[in-house]
């Protein structure tokens, strides 16, 4: 056996023992920064000796660049679909808005008036379809704040979990 094969089953081995400590340990973003940059620094150093032809150098740079356009168009594909999604969130939101203070300005047919729950006079009044509307339009505002603002969370800087999924 090569000693250089002995130090890459060393370094496995060591490897594995370390990937076995990350997953019982809880460990924030900028320890997890730091240790990505010192084990890209001793990776830039052991190949300091090792001198890349052309050819394995295009290799990388391609599957460099492949990598790279792969998440770039899932990324576009994500955010056109979220950007969809805000636009549908708001179209539901002004329709309901619409709707709800429709129902309580036009003036529904006697059988379609439910119970009156208070009386401003001998005609008129708060009906349990007024509160329905009202309910109706709440809806709506909360879908419209939904689709206006899509994520009312200020510390969570990325977009919804999908640097995980890279």
């Amino acid at each position: 056996m090569d000693p250089d094969d002995e130090k890459i089953v060393e370094i496995d081995e060591k490897l594995e023992e370390l990937i076995g400590l990350l997953s019982q340990t809880h460990i924030n973003d900028e320890v997890a920064r730091y240790f990505k940059q010192q084990f890209d620094h001793a990776i830039k150093n052991a190949n300091k000796d090792h001198v890349h032809t052309h050819h394995e150098l295009n290799d990388e740079v391609g599957i460099l660049l492949a990598n790279s356009a792969l998440k770039k168009n899932r990324l576009k594909r994500y955010l056109q679909a979220r950007r969809i999604s805000n636009i549908i969130f708001i179209a539901i939101g002004i329709t309901m808005i619409i709707m709800g203070f429709g129902m309580i300005i036009i003036p529904a047919p006697p059988f379609f008036e439910m119970f009156t729950i208070y009386y401003f006079n001998r005609n008129d009044g708060i009906t349990v379809m007024d509160l329905i509307s009202l309910l109706i339009i709440l809806a709506g505002i909360y879908f419209l704040i939904r689709g206006i603002y899509p994520n009312p969370n200020p510390r969570n800087k990325n977009i919804s979990g999908f640097n995980q999924q890279l």
